[in-house]
């Protein structure tokens, strides 16, 4: 059956979440390296605490509670005032460059972002970053309560688009939510834009491993999960060939 629909995780996958450093670092020098990666590595872990404990709230409060987290495990005080433009730079990161023209070019099938982001916070980020007139659909696991991995998250693609699993091409760079995809029963094409020969080089150019080389060792490669991709690409820009 042909491609009606592709789908795309936002964080990470079409928005580059490591263009929050240069807010980080200007906020708390000698520090921004290490606050964006214990940032984003807390704020997954909070997604999945929360899903597993059925305690829910929105990815706004759990963005702002993983950088209090971190600000306090690296024993940083702060003003609002600093905090909150740390926050706001989720509202407009940066789109990867590729991220526009390959939307363009899988036109005219439906295209839309299925994310574990706020309502709020996905419609400014979109907005802002001019994907608004792209995309069919913006699509927050907060009409579920429950972030993905879980399957209710990726029934809200059929329910929103009106498609049936196998008529959807789910795109994410995260490899976690790529096999949860893939299990649910869509068709994946995930993004590997850190392979394991760049990692181990990484790791043997320097004695000391650095947080953004940790950080990609845990969150880049692909899980032991028993789901592999469909299609495994290097780029935003290859997507048109496959879907």
């Amino acid at each position: 059956m042909s491609i009606k629909a592709v789908v795309f995780d936002a964080y990470g996958t079409l928005y580059d979440i490591q263009s929050v450093a240069d807010v980080t670092e200007d906020a708390f020098p000698g520090y921004g390296e290490i606050i964006t990666q214990v940032w984003r590595i807390k704020q997954l872990e909070y997604t999945w605490l929360r899903s597993l404990m059925r305690r829910y709230q929105d990815f706004s409060t759990v963005t702002r509670d993983s950088l209090v987290y971190t600000l306090r495990v690296l024993g940083l005080a702060y003003e609002s005032e600093a905090f909150e433009r740390v926050i706001e730079r989720y509202l407009h990161l940066d789109l990867y460059p590729d991220a526009a023209a390959a939307l363009t070019a899988l036109k005219p099938r439906q295209l839309a972002i299925l994310s574990n982001g706020s309502p709020d916070m996905l419609n400014a980020l979109v907005r802002n970053s001019g994907l608004d007139r792209l995309l069919d659909a913006t699509i927050s696991v907060d009409a579920k309560k429950i972030f993905k991995p879980s399957p209710a998250a990726y029934e809200l693609i059929g329910e929103e688009l009106g498609t049936a699993p196998n008529e959807v091409l789910f795109v994410s760079a995260n490899p976690w939510d790529a096999a949860a995809a893939k299990s649910f029963g869509l068709n994946v094409a995930w993004i590997e834009r850190v392979t394991p020969e760049a990692m181990a080089l990484a790791c043997v150019e320097s004695e000391l491993v650095a947080p953004l080389t940790m950080f990609k060792a845990i969150r880049t490669q692909m899980d032991e999960l028993g789901f592999a991709p469909d299609h495994r690409v290097r780029a935003l820009s290859e997507l048109p060939m496959i879907a």
